[in-house]
């Protein structure tokens, strides 16, 4: 996992019960118009599926996207199964509405970024470019 050659890989979710996926959609698209293989969760995830989906497609990362209000609770829970599944080295990064006051301290839990909204597609493209394979150099 994590570093593998080839296309970067990325899961794309919508965990919990936010139920609007428009933007992870736009997102999706974008990163696999970029040459990257995208794998899209659907709707209504438990952090559970989201991580045995990243491991089972050997992702090298996985994108958030949530608007429900459950973003420290549903960022933690995937980063600990990450860990506890020994896949610590699958990136988390993830968007949505997000309060600029939660972002400090969902870094500090190890999501790598948080694209609010007003981010282009341009922008989250070229991080997980820059980002994904090579953490040290971003």
């Amino acid at each position: 996992m994590g570093v593998a050659a080839g296309p970067i890989r990325v899961v794309v979710a919508k965990p919990g019960l936010d139920g609007h996926d428009r933007g992870a959609k736009v997102i999706a698209r974008a990163l696999r118009d970029a040459g990257m293989e995208v794998i899209y969760t659907g709707l209504h995830q438990t952090p559970e599926q989201v991580v045995d989906t990243a491991i089972q497609e050997d992702a090298d990362a996985i994108g958030l996207s949530i608007l429900s209000g459950a973003h420290n609770t549903l960022f933690a829970a995937v980063i600990d199964l990450l860990e506890e599944r020994d896949a610590a080295d699958i990136l988390v990064f993830g968007g949505g509405i997000i309060p600029e006051a939660d972002i400090a301290p969902l870094k500090e839990k190890g999501v790598a970024a948080i694209f609010t909204p007003g981010a282009t597609t341009a922008s989250i493209v070229d991080w997980v470019r820059a980002t994904v394979r090579h953490p040290a150099e971003a």
